[in-house]
């Protein structure tokens, strides 16, 4: 794109958004290797990743049209220090719930592998590092919003429209997409850049609660392509 785009109409359900290129950040959630590579966590608990690869394709193709958009790239990481302080005491939901740590607590040689910071497993996935420009976050819980800077990142930058891409859809986006919606930020998912964890079903649960309830759901070609009109329009207009 010879010179940046200023607003982008993305279509969507229920409908199209006017975002302004400014205002809008591409959210990557948790796309690691504990979630999205053999041997990462999630493929060591028992859950299907053969997804994943697509879904990883998908957000690297968002990702070159935000960064040539000029549309700001935040990365989330999810997981703890390497001695789970952070993860929370037999006290916390999160002790019970967490997949991972109920993983390490049936293979105790698997302590201090998975999710701990510093560790393969934490890192995101090869082609998906983030480049000069993109913001890291780093969360502790399902939630992007909850124990983080983002809230304030964001609010920093006048960000205020969230594109959701990444895993899990029924977990970590999900969750990060209804706390935004409480927090006053537009949400959209582009839900074939996104992957769920468990059944089929779920994928299609979180797309319609969304939908219906919380935000808006695009594609990539769909955001890809509202880009490109928008920098055809620029061109044609000067």
């Amino acid at each position: 794109m010879a010179d940046r785009i200023e607003t982008f109409t993305l279509p969507a359900r229920p409908e199209p958004l006017e975002l302004a290129v400014s205002q809008t950040a591409v959210i990557v959630i948790d796309m690691q290797n504990a979630y999205a590579s053999p041997g990462g966590y999630v493929d060591l608990a028992g859950f299907d990743i053969t997804g994943a690869a697509g879904v990883i394709g998908r957000i690297g193709q968002t990702l070159d049209a935000a960064r040539e958009a000029g549309v700001q790239i935040v990365f989330l990481q999810n997981g703890w220090d390497p001695d789970y302080i952070e993860a929370g005491t037999p006290q916390s939901p999160n002790w019970h719930k967490s997949n991972a740590l109920k993983t390490m607590r049936k293979r105790p040689e698997l302590k201090g592998k998975l999710l701990a910071r510093g560790g393969w497993d934490y890192d995101m996935v090869d082609a998906l590092k983030p480049q000069p420009g993109d913001i890291q976050v780093a969360k502790p819980r399902y939630s992007a919003f909850f124990n983080s800077q983002l809230d304030s990142i964001l609010r920093s930058r006048g960000i205020r429209n969230l594109v959701f891409v990444g895993i899990a859809t029924n977990v970590c986006v999900e969750s990060t997409l209804r706390d935004g919606f409480h927090l006053e930020y537009f949400g959209v998912m582009l839900e074939d850049a996104t992957h769920q964890l468990g059944p089929d079903f779920l994928q299609k649960a979180s797309v319609y609660n969304v939908e219906t309830f919380f935000g808006w759901v695009s594609s990539v070609d769909d955001f890809k392509a509202s880009l490109l009109r928008a920098s055809q329009f620029e061109e044609e207009t000067q």
